[in-house]
């Protein structure tokens, strides 16, 4: 492992650990990855191990620094990075499983050198599974179930498991990269995607966090505390149906979404692209308007 592009401060010893990543940006639709992997990390005790070096895997005028005031005084730069918390020996995740969790922004160069990275770690690790979680935005309503897909490049897990090839086409993130290396290097990998209200894209999800963290647990068949997370969805749920409620056309969209959900059943969502969203949304909006005169 080149310690060039990864800093580790100690190497944990674990029983039959998985490797849990999430990733901000275009992976983590409303947010709901990285929540479900802080509340997944915190719920089993994580503590920070290591992080991948900034320098070679940023471009930082795309994903620029950030300058914080201590004591409102000092000025400190936080870099852009990639994080590696990891559960001890003494307390590991339920079931007797370890995990090391992977959390940060969506690299912006050199995705292979990345990814190939992130397999020589599991690889050094003892990791039997690694676990992506993403979210993205789908032409779904805020008042339904959130749909979790589960998918596999690995034809075992698929058939054991019973998962679900991946039948996307298109264009990818670092998930993508990543469990195409791992395919390649013969490491079980799972990817877990929630869908979220496209009209939502800027408020978190904790719905979308906590189904991804019950579709995670019930694949490895171990425990993760949710109680504060199902509060905050519960919450959730309240304040954005409020919300819609003060705007007619769009109780009119929802609701022509809600008939759509009905008659297809949760399965496998629509997944248009962001142009095709907006151009939706804008053409409904449009019609209301117009039959309102």
């Amino acid at each position: 492992m080149d310690e060039r592009y990864l800093k580790l401060d100690r190497r944990p010893d674990l029983e039959r650990p998985v490797l849990v990543c999430a990733f901000t940006g275009w992976n983590d639709a409303a947010e709901a990855a990285s929540v479900a992997v802080a509340t997944l990390g915190s719920s089993w005790g994580a503590e920070r191990i290591g992080r991948f070096e900034s320098e070679e895997f940023f471009d930082f005028q795309a994903t620029r620094p950030q300058i914080k005031l201590i004591d409102g005084i000092t000025r400190e730069i936080e870099w852009p990075e990639n994080v590696l918390w990891a559960t001890s020996r003494s307390v590991e995740a339920a079931g007797g499983r370890g995990a090391v969790f992977l959390s940060g922004p969506e690299p912006n160069l050199r995705w292979r050198t990345f990814s190939r990275t992130v397999v020589e770690l599991a690889r050094e690790l003892g990791v039997e599974m690694v676990v992506t979680l993403g979210a993205l935005l789908a032409d779904v309503p805020h008042s339904r179930p959130i749909a979790v897909n589960a998918n596999s490049q690995d034809p075992a897990l698929i058939e054991g498991l019973g998962l679900s090839p991946s039948q996307y086409e298109g264009p990818t993130g670092i998930t993508g990269v990543l469990h195409r290396m791992c395919a390649d290097a013969g490491l079980p990998s799972v990817s877990f995607w929630a869908s979220v209200p496209h009209y939502l894209p800027a408020v978190p999800s904790a719905p979308a966090a906590l189904a991804l963290l019950e579709s995670f647990s019930e694949l490895l068949g171990v425990e993760v505390e949710v109680g504060g997370l199902r509060k905050s969805a519960e919450e959730y749920q309240e304040q954005v149906s409020a919300a819609v409620a003060r705007d007619p056309d769009l109780t009119s969209y929802v609701r022509m979404l809600e008939e759509r959900y009905d008659a297809q059943g949760p399965g496998e969502p629509n997944i248009p692209s962001g142009d095709d969203l907006a151009r939706e949304l804008e053409d409904f909006l449009r019609n209301q308007r117009r039959e309102d005169g």
